[in-house]
Formats: structure tokens, C-alpha cells, sequence
């Protein structure tokens, strides 16, 4: 049988936010689907990890492009430090090639990518070699996310990004399930599908769920208020501005990188802030106490964000006193759990009342948080609606992605079209749509420091 395409995840398939990287290849021509960045490592003078590129490097003689499925980092990250090395023009939505290029900036501000935006609700097809790229609005935790559809020789392959099938999204942009049932339809070779929230039952709240409690809670509450969102989530971020504003209100931004994907979120149009509404937070403290609210960054006790240095009393503008009111609006990300809740014990040492989502029952308020991943049964209509003659989880552990398979399996496939590949599994496909393993590439980190500098 003759060789018609491989597909080799560098990354993503060892853990949740694990520098998500598939390269996706035929014999002439080569593609990457999504180039993160792995935060949190505990190796001292290392800032972050990008993907081991030994492999694209050996390839980039054919490499096409990069199709990027949203703007987080771990999806993104990785960008600025390989593009260079191994360069080709970069695909996305607006939003995410927004926020790649403000990677870029921030990053490698002497280097200019290629930045190309697709447009997913017309459902933009473009040729890249031997494939074609197309992306379908899905729902997540940032603006415009997609899932990637690439028609290759040996048919077409899904990958889904980071998703979940969320009815009622405040953007009031739903995923595109009638796109994705169409290519089901016409035949899916592959659906590549992330695996989160595999391990959890039922479907992820819809978002609406949320607004309830977020406008209750900032009607009634008395005295200064702060919440942290993740600074990416501008649909929260939006709901809470808008029950600010209803509350008679003034809002502050705290946080680099909440400002810098607020502004980016309002320049295209994602983020409709009334005028007279924000305040610089250097001018927070004029305001009364009963009038200001502040949407800042740490919601996970990160060391130098601003909800974490609020709490530690090293905030260089405000200090926690005794009446305020302080909303986390997440859950601790697995890994942070000792954060989060040092960040809860803090906060109410110097006096705040405290509300979190785990504890929102006993705190005395409504649900704060929901998450950007489909949960089981969104995964099994994923399936249904894609019909795929293979499956294969990604982005997530080998424990999640067991999970997947069991979903895969209760939605009728046999375990023979589910392809449990990790980092560096090659998996080739010939003539006949049947696959094989062909080999192992070399994976791994190459760790960056404070300077951007790649150590190894």
C-alpha cells in the first residue's frame, strides 16, 4: 500500500496545557496544528518549555504552514521562538492571529511572521500544498476559537483545538455543528479530539449560568470589589462589565496581560466597554468604595500576578483592607491547588470576604466558574457528529485520553479505530484509509529562560 499521510504529535499528549503541537505530512508538503508553550515548570532560572523541533527541522524543507486552533498559550506559545528557526505563514482566526502577533511582539519584536486570517463562518477554504485548511467555530474559553479541518490525500482530518459544545456562549456564537455534520456526512478519515474534562460525567454548564450570579452578586455586595478572571475569557470579563455598569460601577483592568488582550479584544470588536466606564488604576483609589470594581489576573495564586500580590500585601497601587470583596471566578487548574487555596487564606488574613467557585454554596452566592472543555457526553456528540473512521485523543495525559477512548468506544467505534498515540508515535495512513505506527521522532522541551533565550 502506498504512503499517503503522517501525523506526529511533538507535544500535548503527556498532560493538560502541555505545549499542544501535531505535525501533519505527506510526502512533498508538511503542516503544524497548533505550536504551544508548557508553563509552570519547576526547574529553576526556566520561565517555560516549547516543543523539542529536532523533527521539524529535519522536514522544514516542506513545511506549508501553521494552522493554529486559539490564541491560549499553550497553543501559541511556542510560536516566537520557532517560526524563526523553522518559518512558514501562520493561519487562524482573527482574534488568535491577534494574539499571535502580539506573542511575536512581545517575544521577538525584530521578526515579522506571516500572519493570515481565515475566515470561519464563511467557511474559508485555503490550499497548502496537499491540503486544505479550513477552521469551524467551536466554543471555548477565548474568542473565536476553532477546530481545524484539513482535506488531505487520504481524506479528510479534524482537529477539534480545545473545546465544548456550549448552546448558549455570551458571544452568542455557538459552535458550528452544522458544519461539522456536513463533513461528517461527506466522510472524516480522523478526528483528532481533545481530552480535558474526559473524566468528567455529563456536559460542561453553559455559560448563561453564569450570569445570574455574577449580576446578583455585584448588585448586592457592598464596598470595593475585585474578581479574577482569566485575563484571556473576555466573554466573562464582558459579563462582568456589563453588571458593573448596571450596578452603577467603574471598572479597573489590572494585570498585563488582561490589559493587553482587553485593548486587543476591544479593537476587534470582542469587547463593547461604555464609555466613562473604565477608570486607570492609578485613579482606583478616588473612587468610593461602593462605586469600583477591579477585574484583574491570579486567580490561580500565580507568583507575580495581580490578585496574588494583592493578597500579599505587595501591590504596588492597592491594599486588601478589612470590607472588601474579593471573587475568584475558576477553579484551581490541576497542579495549582496549593495556590488557589493559599490565595483564599491570604485574601481573608487581611480581611476580605471571599468568594470561590468550589465553595460558591457556602459562600453565599451563585456558580462563578465554567469551564472552556466538553465534558463526556459533548465528547460523544462530537463523535456522533463527525462519524470519523478513527479517533484519537489528544491533548491531555494518558489517563484522560483513556477516558476519550472509553467515550469513543460507548459511541460505537471498535478499539481498533482508536489511535492512542503519544508524543513522538508517528501514525501513517495509506491508499486504503488504514493506518499503522511508524516509528518514534524525538520529543521533549527545549526550556526558555527570563530573556527568551532557549537553554537546550
Amino acid at each position: 500500500m502506498k504512503q499517503l499521510l503522517k501525523i506526529t504529535p511533538l507535544g500535548g499528549q503527556n498532560g493538560i496545557g502541555e505545549k499542544n503541537m501535531i505535525v501533519v505530512e505527506t510526502e512533498r508538503d508538511a503542516i503544524v496544528l497548533d505550536c504551544g508553550m508548557e508553563l509552570g515548570l519547576d526547574i529553576p532560572d526556566v520561565n517555560y518549555g516549547i516543543p523539542n523541533i529536532d523533527y521539524l527541522r529535519s522536514i522544514k524543507h516542506k513545511l506549508r504552514g501553521y494552522v493554529i486552533s486559539h490564541g491560549h498559550l499553550d497553543h501559541i506559545g511556542g510560536l516566537p521562538h520557532i517560526v524563526p528557526v523553522c518559518p512558514a505563514p501562520i493561519f487562524g482566526s482573527q482574534f488568535t492571529i491577534g494574539m499571535v502577533g502580539s506573542q511575536f511582539e512581545k517575544t521577538r519584536g525584530n521578526y515579522l511572521p506571516k500572519l493570515h486570517v481565515l475566515q470561519m463562518d464563511a467557511h474559508e477554504r485555503h490550499h497548502l500544498g496537499d491540503f486544505i485548511i479550513e477552521l469551524i467555530r467551536v466554543t471555548h474559553a477565548i474568542p473565536e476559537c476553532s477546530a481545524i479541518a484539513v482535506t488531505t490525500p487520504a481524506g479528510v482530518i479534524i482537529n477539534t483545538g480545545d473545546f465544548r459544545l456550549d448552546p448558549e456562549p455570551l458571544d452568542a456564537m455557538p459552535s458550528d455543528i452544522t458544519r461539522l455534520k456536513q463533513l461528517g456526512d461527506q466522510g472524516v478519515l480522523l478526528l483528532m479530539s481533545e481530552s480535558t474534562n474526559t473524566n468528567k460525567l455529563g456536559r460542561t454548564p453553559t455559560e448563561q449560568t453564569l450570569q445570574v450570579s455574577i449580576d446578583e452578586l455585584i448588585s448586592r455586595t457592598k464596598g470595593r470589589l475585585f474578581i479574577s478572571v482569566f485575563s484571556s475569557n473576555m466573554n466573562r470579563v464582558q459579563m462582568i462589565i456589563n453588571a458593573a455598569v448596571a450596578s452603577g460601577r467603574k471598572v479597573a483592568l489590572d494585570g498585563r496581560s488582561m490589559m493587553a488582550t482587553a485593548e486587543l479584544a476591544v479593537r476587534l470588536g470582542n469587547l463593547k466597554i461604555p464609555k466613562g466606564t473604565l477608570v486607570l488604576l492609578k485613579d482606583a483609589k478616588k473612587i468610593p468604595d461602593d462605586e469600583l470594581l477591579v477585574i484583574c489576573t491570579g486567580g490561580q495564586g500565580e507568583p507575580g500576578a495581580a490578585m496574588t500580590k494583592l493578597s500579599t500585601g505587595e501591590h504596588r497601587t492597592l491594599a486588601i483592607k478589612t470590607g472588601d470583596n474579593v471573587v475568584i471566578s475558576s477553579t484551581p487548574v490541576p497542579g495549582n491547588e496549593v495556590s488557589y487555596q493559599r490565595l483564599g487564606d491570604d485574601l481573608t488574613r487581611m480581611g476580605a470576604k471571599v468568594y470561590r467557585h468550589p465553595t460558591h454554596e457556602i459562600d453565599g452566592c451563585g456558580p462563578l466558574h465554567v469551564s472552556g472543555h466538553a465534558n463526556r457526553d459533548e465528547h460523544r456528540e462530537m463523535i456522533e457528529l463527525v462519524r470519523p473512521r478513527y479517533l484519537m485523543p489528544i491533548y491531555g495525559g494518558a489517563l484522560n485520553r483513556r477516558y476519550h477512548r472509553e467515550v469513543g468506544i460507548e459511541s460505537g467505534l471498535k478499539d481498533e479505530q482508536i489511535i492512542m498515540a503519544h508524543n513522538g508515535s508517528v501514525i501513517v495512513f495509506d491508499d486504503a484509509g488504514q493506518y499503522r505506527t511508524g516509528g518514534i521522532v524525538k520529543t521533549g522541551a527545549s526550556l526558555v529562560d527570563a530573556n527568551g533565550r532557549i537553554r537546550r
